[in-house]
């Protein structure tokens, strides 16, 4: 009777901790925990979007509520000037992108900007600051058009990705070499994580402290910030 009750303890321990896949996405590995500080910096530039730049902040930075050691959030910009999002928000950065002192970046956050699909693109100092802590990071994230930062940075070659819904059309024919998913909240492909953006951009940086911490600690910060979470029902896309 006691060989019969374990059994099934464990197999309802295995079921909880291994969700499902969604359609078409992979099995979600979830490694042992960070046995150090992740540093998370969030790149900002003018006419940055409110939604792609706060949803993952606040996700990242709640860490610091469900694990220890846990998430250290800050922003760069390409100088310390007052940074104003497209929305009217106004936000001193913490960094400038030449800044010596600047933390190691072990997750790159790269959020939807007014002019990404135009000027930005241009931006030389941008796509080397986005090139260079890209290759160097655990992870890249980009938020709605911060895809085309993230391509024209080389950061998507011979990899999957998504973007803002109606911009994908442009992102192909800008990016006509990348392979580009449609109807997903994100796409992982490795350590490249694309998002759909808005609302939906709170989606990635959950998965991300799933992948990272666990179920558990995922569920708390979601429970915090009053977002029904559960990955088995959330559409995306993820390959190794």
């Amino acid at each position: 009777m006691r060989l019969i009750v374990a059994l099934v303890f464990l197999i309802i321990t295995q079921l909880s901790c291994s969700p499902d896949p969604s359609p078409g996405s992979a099995i979600l590995q979830v490694p042992d925990s960070p046995d150090r500080t992740l540093n998370v910096g969030f790149v900002i530039i003018q006419g940055v979007f409110n939604s792609e730049l706060i949803a993952p902040m606040d996700i990242f930075h709640h860490t610091i509520f469900h694990t220890d050691p846990a998430m250290k959030v800050f922003t760069v910009a390409p100088d310390t000037s007052v940074i104003t999002s497209f929305e009217g928000l106004r936000i001193i950065p913490d960094y400038a992108m030449s800044d010596p002192d600047l933390p190691p970046i072990d997750i790159l956050v790269v959020p939807s900007a007014e002019n990404n699909m135009g000027s930005d693109l241009q931006n030389e100092q941008l796509i080397s600051f986005v090139r260079e802590k890209g290759n160097e990071a655990d992870f890249v994230l980009s938020l709605c058009d911060g895809a085309f930062i993230l391509a024209k940075a080389g950061l998507v070659d011979d990899r999957i990705s998504t973007t803002f819904p109606s911009d994908i059309m442009t992102y192909r024919q800008q990016f006509p070499q990348l392979e580009v998913i449609e109807g997903v909240s994100f796409v992982r492909d490795g350590k490249l994580v694309t998002s759909a953006g808005g609302a939906k951009s709170y989606d990635p940086a959950l998965y991300i402290c799933e992948v990272l911490y666990g179920r558990e600690v995922a569920l708390g910060i979601a429970g915090g910030l009053v977002i029904d979470w559960d990955l088995k029902n959330v559409k995306y896309r993820a390959v190794d």
